[in-house]
Order: structure tokens, then C-alpha cells, then sequence
């Protein structure tokens, strides 16, 4: 009997949130304020990256900025700019693939700026070769950039978050942490997992009651950031899913985020295609991807970055 009453109110519960998802879509909620928030964003080197556009989008809105990059310079950039906007910044040199360096600069931030209570995961690197031709080197770069940090950072800032029952986690996979294609396994490996981390991170979160502490998943489709530059798919069809524009990007994650969304894909086709996979055969998703030309999409990307190995090799 406690099993039908349970079943009972977790479908009225269930039928609720749907109700309450649809009332958001039409009619979205006021976006949480960010006025004198700590927030710490991975990855705010690059001019055209994400983390810089995060950083200034957030500035825009009165946060506490704390960027960390293996790029002084252009950190210090970043900082700059955010500084422009009349809001704090600070800049740490900061290597996320190793551990110690981490856990060193977090001590660093909690000591000279405060606890962090917005972090934003957002450094990522690739090998952009196939998997035979990555040394063990790379490979293990990749990993410990784009996931293993999220285990680190989060372990030396969620605990005070979950103290004050007061928080914001947002971890950047990107849609080949959803679906992956050929020659970047080693990207595909690090985002599948950091998507599986996130995702038993936010289990773990409910099952503990913490309910101040929110997390959301981005997942935007291939972005102009210069990381995957070459990448295409199916000439005929490039107009469709063309790469998006970091700042559409990052604007369309902020509301997001700000509006404590779980998860968000851009652009919303990806919602379409996340369900496909987990329905379709695996056969009809070859034949996609082929139709697609996803499953040659890299190849492109992969020549760019050899030809640019060799010319370094060969000092020209």
C-alpha cells in the first residue's frame, strides 16, 4: 500500500513540475541577482574564448570576478576589461591540469578575496589528433584539464558552499559531452565524463537536501572560439548548423544560468538530438552522421593542426 500512495504522489509531483517547466518556458522568471557575488571562472585567458565573455557578462552584473589562467597575459587581459566595467577582478596564474596548483591557488583566493560561491568550470584543451597517434602525454593532459579540474575545483570550493547552503556550480561540456564524433576521442572521453560528474554531483546535492546549491549544465553546439577551427560538416548543409557566435553563446547561457536552469543546450535542436540518441539504433545514428557529415567533421580541424605542427618543426 505505501508503495501505490508513494507512486501516487510522485506522479502528481512529476505532473507538477511539468506544469511548472511549461509556465517558465512561457513566462521565464526573474533572473537571480549576482550584485557582490565570488565567481571564479576557469579558462578567461583567451580573446576569444568563453571564460572572457562569462567574466564580462557577470561584471556587467556587479559580481566579484576571480579568473584563472596558464596565460598571464591574457588573464591579466581579462582583468582589465572587467575592471573597465567598474567591477573587481583577479587575475591567478593558475594550471588547472595539476592538482597542487589548484588546491595552492583556491587557498590563495579564499584567503585574499573570500569564499567563492559562483564557479564556472570552463578550461578546456584538445589534442587534435586521433587516438594512435596521441602520446600517453596528451591524453592525460586532456583528461586532467577537462575533467579531472571539475573534481578539484569543485572539492575545494563546494564544501563552504554547502555550509551556507548558498552556491552556484556551472560546468561548460559542450555538445561532445553529449554525443561524440571521430578523431577527438580524447575531448570526447574528458566531456562525456565531466557530463557524468555533473550529473551525480546534482543527484548527490538532492539526495543531501542542499537546496541553495545550484547547478547547471552547458551544452552549446560547436562555438567560434578558434579551438576546433576547420571543423565542418556537410558543405550543403553548413548553413544550418553553422558555429555559433561566442557571445550569442555566453548571452544565451547567462539567462540560464541566472535562472538556476539545469541544464542547457544551444542551440535548442540539441534538445532534439540528445533524446534521438538514446532512441534511434545505433545503426540509423551512423547513417546520420554520415548523412550529416559529422562523421568526418574533424578531419578538416585535425589537417589544420598537423600542417601547423609542421611548421613549427620545421621553423617556418
Amino acid at each position: 500500500m505505501g508503495v501505490l500512495i508513494d507512486f501516487l504522489l510522485l506522479t502528481a509531483e512529476v505532473v507538477g513540475y511539468i506544469i511548472q517547466s511549461l509556465v517558465r518556458w512561457i513566462k521565464r522568471p526573474t533572473e537571480k541577482r549576482v550584485t557582490n557575488e565570488i565567481c571564479l571562472i576557469t579558462g578567461t585567458a583567451s580573446k576569444k574564448g568563453l571564460g572572457r565573455r562569462f567574466a564580462l557578462e557577470l561584471a556587467q552584473r556587479g559580481a566579484t570576478l576571480v579568473l584563472w589562467d596558464i596565460d598571464t597575459d591574457g588573464n591579466e587581459k581579462t582583468a582589465v576589461q572587467v575592471r573597465e566595467l567598474g567591477a573587481k577582478a583577479y587575475a591567478y596564474t593558475c594550471d588547472v591540469s595539476q592538482r597542487e596548483d589548484v588546491y595552492n591557488t583556491a587557498e590563495r583566493v579564499r584567503r585574499e578575496v573570500g569564499d567563492v560561491t559562483v564557479l564556472i568550470n570552463n578550461a578546456g584543451v584538445v589534442a587534435g589528433k586521433p587516438i594512435l597517434q596521441c602520446s600517453d602525454e596528451l591524453l592525460e593532459r586532456t583528461m586532467k584539464t577537462n575533467c579531472y579540474a571539475h573534481f578539484w575545483t569543485v572539492k575545494a570550493f563546494l564544501p563552504k558552499m554547502m555550509e551556507l547552503d548558498h552556491g552556484h556550480i556551472v560546468t561548460i561540456a559542450g555538445s561532445l559531452g553529449l554525443f561524440a564524433t571521430a578523431c577527438v576521442t580524447d575531448y570526447c572521453a574528458s566531456k562525456f565524463a565531466v557530463v557524468g560528474f555533473h550529473e551525480a554531483l546534482s543527484h548527490q546535492l538532492k539526495a543531501n537536501r542542499i537546496n541553495g546549491v545550484k547547478t547547471t549544465l552547458v551544452c552549446p553546439c560547436l562555438v567560434d572560439t578558434g579551438m576546433f577551427t576547420g571543423c565542418r560538416i556537410r558543405q550543403e548543409l553548413d548553413g544550418l548548423l553553422s558555429p555559433l557566435k561566442p557571445d550569442d553563446c555566453v548571452k544565451t547561457a547567462m539567462k540560464g544560468i541566472l535562472n538556476n536552469q539545469p541544464i542547457i543546450c544551444i542551440p535548442r535542436v540539441m534538445y532534439f538530438a540528445v533524446v534521438s540518441k538514446h532512441l534511434l539504433p545505433w545503426d540509423v545514428q551512423v547513417l546520420v552522421h554520415k548523412f550529416l557529415g559529422i562523421d568526418k567533421c574533424m578531419h578538416p580541424f585535425i589537417r589544420q593542426r598537423e600542417a601547423k605542427r609542421h611548421l613549427v618543426a620545421t621553423g617556418r
